[in-house]
């Protein structure tokens, strides 16, 4: 168990500085900033201060470049392991390699399982992380592993500021019907899924809509847990757009946002895109410092 006393402390780089802030703030634990130094050839060097005997909560996204920040994560814990810090808690909103998490391909390594054999072997005591691809992934790891669901605090940014006409939650494929479920029983309206299949060799995206429910003049919400490079939610915006449903929101937990996917997600007609601040990006409308904060308290103890 963490105490919430000076002995505990977070650590954060600059990506996640502002949300690690807002807990610590929350919280009323002092955040530190490691010193990061990016060589040419793109080695990174980190220099801590000590933590000896600190219960160090540890805020950092692995998103692109996921190596990169892997590895300056890994570094992070085995500096506090190396000080002999009490306990070591990291909070990675956005999970790197999270949908490489089986053997699609034989021979293929199963990347999110060496992440935690890596995290394990370093010396972490906890891992929480906020809607990864796969929840199941977590089960293997052999320490503490919790995934904490963004999907209310999605919601309640539409009902504070979406006026919507009639809506719709889609899931733009079946694999997100549980997420889509939950949005869609929070804001008390319907949902639908699309079907997506995907060609395990070249990556190619097929999207369908099999269904018989009419979406004329419907507001949809399609919800998703990342948004990489955009093409599943494009493909699913096209079908929409041919049903004739009136305005489109994109809402995600996760805004990776790859080669240019936002400006092709606006061109082709989405009225928004609505994502958290688990890794930076310019549509992190969604503040998670209230949740995570929540979280970390559930297992920290207050001194008197």
């Amino acid at each position: 168990m963490f105490s919430l006393r000076n002995d505990t402390v977070i650590i954060s780089s600059i990506d996640n500085w502002d949300l690690a802030n807002k807990i610590g703030n929350l919280l009323e634990i002092s955040v530190l900033q490691p010193n990061l130094q990016i060589f040419s050839d793109g080695e990174s060097k980190i220099q801590l201060d000590s933590v000896y005997n600190k219960k160090c909560i540890i805020i950092q996204s692995t998103h692109p470049p996921v190596d990169e920040h892997l590895m300056q994560l890994f570094m992070i814990i085995d500096k506090c392991n190396t000080d002999r810090a009490e306990n070591i808690c990291v909070i990675s909103p956005y999970m790197g390699y999270s949908r490489q998490d089986k053997e699609f391909i034989k021979g293929e390594v199963i990347s999110i399982d060496l992440i935690g054999k890596i995290l394990e072997t370093i010396g972490t005591d906890r891992l929480v992380t906020v809607d990864i691809h796969n929840p199941n992934v977590l089960t293997k790891f052999h320490f503490k592993a919790d995934n904490i669901s963004a999907i209310p605090l999605l919601a309640q940014y539409v009902l504070n500021y979406l006026k919507l006409d009639n809506p719709l939650v889609i899931s733009p494929d079946t694999g997100g019907i549980t997420r889509a479920k939950q949005l869609a029983s929070i804001l008390k309206t319907d949902m639908l899924s699309l079907t997506k299949t995907r060609d395990k060799y070249t990556g190619n995206v097929t999207t369908r809509y099999e269904g018989t429910t009419p979406l004329y003049g419907r507001d949809v919400i399609l919800i998703d847990d990342m948004i990489s490079t955009g093409h599943s939610i494009i493909n699913a915006v096209k079908i929409l757009k041919q049903l004739e449903c009136k305005n489109v929101f994109v809402l995600c937990t996760h805004a990776l946002l790859l080669e240019n996917a936002a400006q092709k997600l606006l061109t082709i007609g989405i009225n928004d895109i609505i994502a958290t601040n688990s890794l930076p990006n310019p549509f992190a409308k969604v503040d998670l410092s209230s949740i995570l904060s929540q979280h970390i308290s559930s297992f920290i103890t207050v001194s008197s």
